[in-house]
């Protein structure tokens, strides 16, 4: 952990690193994330490489309290913004995102031979499973827009990592003024959306990749007004 051993790992030096990541305006749920993944980190080493661990540190460590999950749907003057304000590069990514619900990582590093009878076949996915995402009308479209790269066998090339990506999110949201808005928060406004077009549950986990009903309620967002509509 840094420039400490594993022996110097200990639970006060855990709640320490939990103090000043809330400290530097991270939520919650992401601390929690980090403290799991250390421990997972601390369990691989403790079983699989044989390294010796008296204990799990972390059992020892109270994690932040998470309140409920994020909601947060796009108004149509934040998507107006999002499509009209910006370059085309960001713009595309922003629609594939809208239109399918994948993971920025999933966008980024699509392939053009990945796309196969108006659908994306994702190989590499975080279950570990393939899955396929079919193409909307606007994606379709967006698609001959996009000009093939020589060199880049990836569809949106543009970026060469997710960080370089989220570097320009984050000054085109700055210089908009859009606020408090992920660019993971779309993933739940495409999700969202097809649920409101009448797809049913095992549908949207198959586009999604989502295995838990419980994990993809979390992700689902009824637009109030539509459900208004539906009475």
């Amino acid at each position: 952990m840094g420039d400490h051993s594993v022996a110097q790992i200990t639970p006060s030096r855990i709640a320490l690193f939990r103090d000043i990541r809330l400290s530097q305006g991270l939520s919650p749920a992401t601390v929690v994330k980090d403290i799991n993944s250390l421990s997972k980190v601390l369990k691989i080493a403790q079983m699989g490489w044989g390294v010796y661990l008296a204990n799990n540190p972390i059992l020892s460590v109270n994690k932040p309290k998470v309140v409920g999950h994020r909601v947060r749907r796009l108004s149509s003057q934040e998507e107006n913004i999002l499509i009209q304000k910006t370059t085309f590069n960001i713009q595309a990514v922003i629609i594939f995102a809208i239109e399918t619900g994948m993971r920025l990582g999933e966008i980024l590093s699509l392939q053009w031979t990945q796309i196969q009878n108006e659908m994306a076949v994702l190989n590499q996915t975080k279950n570990n499973e393939i899955r396929y995402v079919p193409f909307s009308k606007n994606v379709k479209k967006l698609l001959t827009k996009i000009k093939k790269n020589k060199d880049d066998s990836r569809v949106f090339y543009f970026w060469k990592s997710v960080s370089g990506f989220e570097s320009s999110w984050q000054k085109f949201k700055r210089r908009e003024g859009v606020v408090d808005l992920r660019f993971h928060d779309l993933r739940h406004e495409a999700i969202s959306r097809m649920f409101e077009k009448g797809m049913n549950h095992m549908e949207v986990s198959a586009i999604s990749g989502h295995k838990s009903l419980h994990i993809l309620r979390k992700y689902t967002h009824y637009n109030y007004v539509f459900l208004k509509h539906k009475m």
